[in-house]
């Protein structure tokens, strides 16, 4: 059987994942890479987007660094621009890039957190999607993935991904006319650097472990990006405005004393005016 002939194929595509210097992100780009696209890895954090387009290219080829943040419209444009400059088109853009919540009941809603996550998580969606949504429709076709996760005692974020999951199915009903598929993913507990520094926390008991997973444990970043290689291939060529969630179960423990630790397991720097779920 041929390259061109296996159904995950992905020879010849040029992908865009925000976020991608680390963690899902990472994950993604590198999973995105193996299966034969171009991939541009776009982060606000130049050093550690550099170093993660580094690690990709000694594996796979065609791999592009370009920085972004996602609030501001201009640079989203310039990323979309540099994409189309590198590589020619646009044709899979993995929405990822985002910040973390301050945990804290609504009662206690801090206002300029809530601006920054808006702007950040859910104007920021929608300036990616605005501008790749641009792009893809003058070529004919394409695919954009979203990513989303709410939890309890986090207003603000979870608003901003439930807001994501609109712009998602609104996306995907106003675009299925020109070929283009919209749908959005919902991982669960994700083993990065960062959560794995947590997992040693004598509060993150065995039992916490397996009533967060049937499984017992956390996903692997890898495992969450082998669907998002599914997606963007023609082996799901008739799914848009979808959720997928990876959560295999409830996601994380509904009645733990001390939330504190599972608002720590999904935080990392992304943006310098806060700190990413999923980039560990």
């Amino acid at each position: 059987m041929g390259k061109a002939d296996i159904p995950l194929s992905l020879h010849d595509k040029v992908a865009l994942v925000t976020g991608g210097g680390s963690g899902i992100g990472f994950a993604a780009a590198l999973s995105l890479a193996q299966a034969g696209a171009k991939v541009v890895i776009a982060d606000i954090n130049e050093t550690r987007g550099k170093a993660s387009t580094l690690k990709i290219s000694q594996l796979a080829h065609n791999v592009h660094f370009v920085p972004v943040g996602v609030s501001q419209s201009a640079s989203v444009r310039e990323m979309i621009d540099t994409t189309v400059r590198v590589y020619g088109r646009l044709d899979i853009a993995v929405n990822n890039a985002g910040i973390g919540p301050d945990s804290v009941a609504i009662a206690n809603l801090d206002e300029g957190s809530w601006d920054r996550l808006i702007a950040t998580n859910l104007t920021g969606v929608a300036l990616c999607l605005k501008w790749e949504l641009q792009q893809i429709i003058a070529q004919g076709g394409g695919h954009l993935h979203d990513t989303l996760r709410p939890h309890e005692g986090m207003a603000a974020y979870a608003a901003t991904k439930h807001g994501i999951l609109g712009l998602t199915r609104v996306a995907a009903l106003e675009n299925g006319k020109h070929g283009i598929r919209v749908n959005a993913l919902t991982p669960g507990g994700i083993e990065t650097e960062l959560t794995s520094a947590y997992v040693k926390d004598p509060r993150f008991t065995a039992e916490m472990n397996a009533r967060t997973s049937v499984f017992g444990r956390f996903a692997q970043p890898c495992e969450i990006a082998q669907v998002v290689v599914w997606l963007a291939s023609e082996s799901s060529s008739y799914i848009t405005g979808s959720q997928y969630q990876l959560m295999v179960a409830l996601g994380w423990p509904d009645n733990c004393e001390d939330s504190s630790w599972s608002h720590a397991l999904v935080n990392s720097v992304a943006e310098p005016t806060g700190r990413s779920w999923d980039d560990g």
